[in-house]
């Protein structure tokens, strides 16, 4: 099949996206070594945020709807990745290992291009954002591993910056309130809902990646990173 003008703008994109991005992995903090533990890492797990471009031009972002039968969040939307285990390497190879154990993709296809900071759950497991880049998006059939996914899907990771599709509920943790973002989208018709970690890790890629903020109050948990520069705006704007 011979390449068109969008298509051509769109392997320029995904290159000066590995340009940019590439050089942050060899020694990210956060790509924590096998040999930097001193016991068994089972508090610690990654995601993967493989992203490639649609046929718009525009970035989408590779989901997973857990399967009912799992004893945790199941039923719901997910980033493929899990529990690192003692033979994986880094982080890296925890995210790269997990999405080719539940979705069937393989690791040569992606390109790492960053990993984001640490997010903290409330079960005291670190969890390990990996971003990566799925040049060839047909060269991925997907194979789901049943017991732990029910469907793949793919959203626009521009929506994650958006206040379409989106509400929000404030909670509170240990004497502090913050919002949970819910993200309604509709794929193939079925309905899905992005919301708790799993949006505020696509929400702090998508302002990474797509390098803007987004259009709402975030009001994160401390153990997600607390109040952001654009929160302190946006709060200071609304107060006047």
């Amino acid at each position: 099949m011979g390449s068109n003008s969008g298509e051509e703008r769109g392997s320029e994109r995904l290159k000066a996206l590995l340009h940019h991005f590439q050089p942050s992995i060899t020694n990210n903090p956060h790509n924590l070594k096998r040999s930097h533990f001193t016991s068994k890492p089972t508090k610690r797990a990654a995601v993967l945020i493989c992203l490639f471009e649609g046929s718009d031009g525009n970035l989408r972002v590779i989901l997973t709807l857990r399967a009912a039968s799992l004893s945790r969040h199941s039923g719901e939307v997910a980033l493929p990745g899990g529990k690192r285990e003692d033979g994986d390497a880094d982080d890296v190879e925890t995210a790269l290992r997990e999405a080719k154990e539940e979705i069937g993709l393989d690791p040569s296809l992606v390109s790492v291009i960053t990993l984001l900071e640490p997010f903290y759950t409330k079960y005291g497991i670190t969890v390990i954002p990996v971003v990566g880049i799925l040049s060839n998006k047909d060269a991925f059939s997907p194979v789901l591993d049943s017991a732990e996914v029910e469907a793949i899907f793919d959203v626009p990771l521009e929506m994650f910056l958006k206040n379409e599709n989106r509400r929000a509920e404030e909670r509170e943790w240990m004497g502090e309130k913050h919002l949970v973002h819910y993200f309604d989208y509709e794929f193939e018709n079925t309905q899905y809902v992005i919301w708790a970690l799993t949006a505020a890790i696509l929400i702090r890629a998508a302002t990474l990646v797509l390098r803007r903020p987004p259009e709402f109050l975030e009001q994160r948990p401390k153990i997600w990173g607390g109040i952001t520069e654009n929160d302190m705006i946006m709060l200071q704007n609304s107060s006047k």
